[in-house]
């Protein structure tokens, strides 16, 4: 360990406080209290309503889609389809069953849980918290601007001495290890938070963010009762900091309160798409699983409190056995956490609307790609963790549905191609002699029950665009969030222009997590690096070498199904199009032109966009001062 020579009449250190994190084992433990105090009424119930109307909406596609193939018998093509279809479909319908859940609790304006609310007096504190902000390899003025801007808003509260603010740096590079030393030393002395801000670097980045925040607590976490852990693109306002680590204080039994981060500062039209869409149809999501999971919620890793004291007995994390990319550190630290902190008994607890917590999205398709080849290795090494001894089935469920986002992909890819296949099969087609002429895949399926055909298709595309529109709707009951969106026409135009867009990039994205997933299983790692924060700007070059590829496969697909058929070539044109298109498409959403043209007009306005909290305002002053 190495501390930055920030000050010499102040350290850059607290004095330590030791506290003891055993590493926990999957091969034995038990869960320990099956129901909490802070468990909200008529969990069994909730539960039975979203998997039981998820199940039975599955039920009915599967009926009819078995109905319309049952004609001639089915063959093992058309098995396949069911079974990928069944899948599929249920997947949509967990979302749909929950996040119409979460609607009705949003038009129905309950009250928040655990006695957060955005209209109570903040409580008064009477413990420590420190708010950790581990960064690796970031912009050190960019960081500390944020830091500062939380560290202000919490001091406007009044209760400034209930909190320590450490920097937990990973940072490798030593240009940018020594900019961060200079920048945290420039923060201390623009605040004077000489007591009660701290910057602390690892020499040795053992197990990643996850091994940098358990070093933090097994030298310091006896002083504090709780730990506020920040990303290092998150703000948060200190009146949200306060209500959370006063509903830490006044419920014993909870280890964790998660935020939902509103993702803001999109400068890019991706950025903004992504902001909008979490603005708007995030609330009906979370909601509803926060409404269904009760003490059982899932931990995102960042913008959430948790008891010191449960994660150091709870969350220590083994080193998983087997094979790199699936073996050694775990990366997709947070789901497991949480699992092991149910296990041990303590409750797990989601708080959507608490205003006042957010985050940065990424700039561009690319860089969430790239993030996202990260998660796809983190998820699918929770398959070792789905056996561990003693979890909640609850928590088996999130590692579950975690592995499960990233077949969806190559399962969908697998569902349009076998689609395709049963009717080339049924017109006899052959390699020899590709063309036939009028071959439709929807007359096809038309021509097996046309009625029955529709309806799956209808059916199936309510159901998985039900979430947006939900979302959409939730804006009738809030003034505020409908003005701030630019009212509803505009919030409705965005809303379609978002769906466009993401249905334009859905096969580039289909085909790069298809890829990951490959080469998770082939053994490859993904590797840990910065994030990009605020740019999304890619040259040419290497838009060329990432998607021209994608390209070729594209233009060599419309090309066959042309020669087969024209009317195949249209029936294909959404994938191909998207394929074909995916350097232009990347080009143009990765573009702060385009999206300061959207902000001009105000699509994919957000609230805290035209009427930003102070903490936003404040962070986006320090960083333009910096840039000067």
């Amino acid at each position: 360990m190495s501390g930055a020579p920030i000050d010499d009449s102040f350290p850059p250190l607290p004095g330590e406080a030791p506290l003891d994190m055993p590493v926990q084992s999957l091969r034995e433990g038990r869960l320990n209290v099956q129901t909490l105090p802070s468990t909200p009424r008529a969990m069994a119930w909730r539960r039975a309503y979203v998997i039981g109307g998820a199940g039975a909406l599955t039920l009915l596609a599967a009926y009819q889609i078995w109905w319309v193939l049952r004609g001639g018998g089915i063959n093992v093509l058309e098995l396949l389809l069911v079974l990928l279809f069944i899948a599929l479909f249920a997947w949509i319908a967990m979302a749909c069953a929950s996040a119409f859940a979460g609607f009705v609790l949003i038009a129905s304006r309950r009250p928040g849980r655990l006695g957060l609310s955005q209209h109570s007096p903040a409580p008064e504190l009477h413990s420590r918290t420190a708010l950790l902000m581990p960064t690796y390899n970031e912009d050190p003025e960019r960081l500390m601007a944020g830091l500062q801007a939380i560290y202000e808003s919490v001091q406007a509260t009044g209760q400034l001495d209930r909190f320590d603010f450490f920097v937990l740096s990973d940072t490798t590079r030593p240009e940018i290890r020594i900019a961060e030393e200079s920048s945290f030393a420039a923060l201390r002395q623009r605040t004077g938070g000489h007591r009660n801000l701290f910057y602390r670097r690892r020499d040795d980045n053992h197990e990643r963010k996850a091994g940098n925040i358990a070093e933090w607590v097994r030298r310091f976490g006896a002083a504090y009762p709780q730990m506020l852990i920040l990303d290092a693109d998150s703000l948060m306002t200190g009146e949200v900091i306060v209500r959370l680590a006063g509903a830490m204080e006044g419920n014993p039994d909870v280890a964790l309160i998660q935020t939902l981060p509103m993702i803001v500062n999109g400068n890019t039209l991706f950025a903004r798409m992504q902001q909008f869409a979490g603005r708007v149809y995030g609330p009906v999501i979370a909601h509803g699983v926060a409404w269904w999971h009760g003490s059982e919620s899932n931990y995102w890793g960042h913008n959430a409190i948790i008891r010191t004291r449960a994660f150091a007995e709870h969350a220590g994390l083994p080193e998983l056995g087997g094979f790199k990319p699936f073996g050694g550190t775990v990366l997709s630290h947070d789901f497991v956490e949480a699992a092991l902190l149910r296990r041990g008994g303590w409750a797990l607890h989601m708080v959507p609307g608490l205003a006042g917590s957010y985050e940065e999205g990424p700039p561009s398709l690319t860089d969430m790609l790239i993030r996202d080849r990260r998660w796809c290795q983190g998820n699918l090494q929770h398959g070792a963790v789905l056996p561990a001894r003693g979890l909640h089935w609850v928590s088996r469920w999130h590692l579950l549905m975690g592995i499960g986002h990233y077949f969806t992909s190559p399962m969908w890819a697998m569902l349009m191609l076998v689609g395709l296949a049963i009717p080339l099969e049924s017109a006899g087609f052959s390699w020899s002699s590709l063309s036939i002429p009028g071959f439709s895949p929807t007359e096809y399926w038309r021509q097996q029950d046309p009625e029955r055909f529709l309806w799956v298709f209808m059916l199936t595309m309510s159901v998985l665009l039900a979430p947006k529109f939900m979302g959409y709707l939730t804006l009738f009951f809030d003034r505020d969030t409908r003005r701030g969106c630019g009212g509803m026409l505009r919030a409705g135009s965005s809303m379609l222009l978002e769906t466009l867009l993401a249905a334009l990039m859905a096969p580039i994205t289909m085909y790069v997590q298809s890829r990951g997933v490959a080469e998770v299983l082939a053994g490859r790692d993904s590797g840990w690096d910065a994030q990009r924060r605020d740019d999304g700007s890619v040259p040419l070059s290497s838009l060329v070498r990432s998607y021209g590829g994608l390209s070729v496969l594209g233009v060599l697909a419309g090309v066959m199904a042309y020669f087969i058929s024209p009317s195949l070539a249209a029936w294909m044109a959404p994938v191909i199009l998207g394929l074909v298109l995916s350097i232009p498409i990347v080009m143009m959403t990765s573009s702060r032109i385009a999206g300061a043209w959207l902000r001009r007009i105000r699509i994919f306005a957000i609230p805290e966009e035209t009427a930003p909290p102070q903490v936003l305002v404040r962070a986006a002053q320090l960083r333009r001062a910096v840039k000067q």
